[in-house]
């Protein structure tokens, strides 16, 4: 069973049609006790990161995922906001702490070509940095649907999987262990969003 976190923010359904789409259930998880059930999660998100950490401690879903990812070794999956809340903390309004598991920080989007707007939304191809699985089948410079305003600054560069050009490099994916997080949306995403979530549902940390 793949768990969708529900935590108050962002585009659930669209996530929860892809996967069965591709043929799995998913399930919508609201409490640790429904994370506790699950053979791996997907963390979405669209919004502020203040408000998306807000609402994940809130509900107590803060430990449930540390519990799952970091001591049961879960796989999870983080889409945009999704994945910036793994970061260790974000400027937007303010500095705020994240869930820490990459040592990273999440800065605004400062394109070094005036003509381009920030947020950052439409189409944009993809330059591996790090091999990974989930890119199996996937071409390299394939395009994948943004829509962000802020970005993942990695300390190591061995976690950064893809980066995309947006006057300048923007962090796109981030990987270690059974951790994989991509800001583009890959439900959003067409024929390569599809087959990245597929590798993610059939994927073996």
């Amino acid at each position: 069973m793949v768990g969708i976190i529900d935590y108050g923010m962002g585009n659930l359904l669209s996530v929860f049609h892809a996967v069965e789409h591709l043929g799995y259930e998913a399930s919508f998880c609201r409490s640790a006790e429904e994370i506790a059930d699950m053979e791996r999660l997907i963390l979405p998100g669209v919004g502020a990161f203040r408000d998306c950490m807000a609402n994940l401690r809130g509900r107590g879903l803060v430990e449930a995922l540390n519990n799952a990812v970091l001591c049961r070794n879960i796989p999870i999956l983080g889409i945009c906001l999704g994945m910036q809340a793994m970061a260790r903390r974000s400027y937007e309004g303010g500095e705020h702490s994240g869930l820490g598991w990459f040592a990273a920080d999440v800065v605004r989007l400062e394109p070094g070509d005036p003509s381009l707007r920030v947020p950052h939304m439409g189409w944009n191809s993809l330059s591996r940095r790090t091999p990974h699985p989930l890119f199996a089948g996937v071409p390299d410079q394939a395009d994948f649907y943004f829509v962000h305003s802020f970005h993942m600054r990695c300390d190591h560069p061995s976690e950064v999987a893809a980066s995309s050009d947006y006057g300048g490099p923007v962090t796109a994916a981030v990987g270690r262990g059974n951790i994989f997080a991509t800001q583009f949306h890959p439900e959003k995403s067409q024929e390569h969003g599809l087959r990245l979530l597929e590798n993610f549902l059939n994927w073996t940390p």
